[in-house]
């Protein structure tokens, strides 16, 4: 079910800057006025995933928001003693079940919109609370989508 939200140019333009020219770590994304889709953070390259759950959680426990990061890890393939950096982009929709049940559906149904228009992204990760959005939960879902 589409919602009617659009999602703005500046987000398609601050995914393009990461994705392509890695100038930014993470983006935080809000529904602004139940239309549009905007960016309402951006983080610094050299900020830590603490950081990127803090600003996701910002407008309180009755927000949602949706965030993109570029997530850095170590990968060891099997049969081999060197681990290699790997780097993947995951779109998160936070919506924690402290937020009222509207806002919940607004962001669910909107979810689609901001998916089709971050085309390479790699993994979406629908959190409702700290222990999916956290740094271990979310390298765990990466990390399966890694060949052996």
């Amino acid at each position: 079910m589409a919602s009617g939200v659009t999602v703005s140019d500046a987000c398609k333009t601050t995914y393009e800057e990461i994705k392509k020219d890695k100038k930014h770590r993470y983006v935080i994304f809000y529904i602004k006025d139940e239309r549009q889709i905007d960016v309402e953070v951006i983080g610094a390259r050299d900020e830590e995933y603490d950081a990127f759950l803090t600003n996701l959680q910002a407008g309180g426990a009755g927000e949602c928001r949706y965030g993109l990061y570029d997530f850095e890890y170590m990968h060891q393939c099997q049969g081999t003693s060197e681990s290699s950096k790997k780097q993947k982009l995951f779109l998160m929709s936070w919506c924690p079940d402290t937020a009222k049940v509207k806002k919940k559906m607004l962001y669910s149904s909107s979810f689609d919109a901001l998916k089709k228009s971050l085309v390479g992204v790699q993994k979406y990760i629908q959190a409702t609370d700290l222990s999916e959005a956290s740094q271990e939960a979310v390298e765990e879902k990466l990390r399966a989508t890694d060949r052996q």
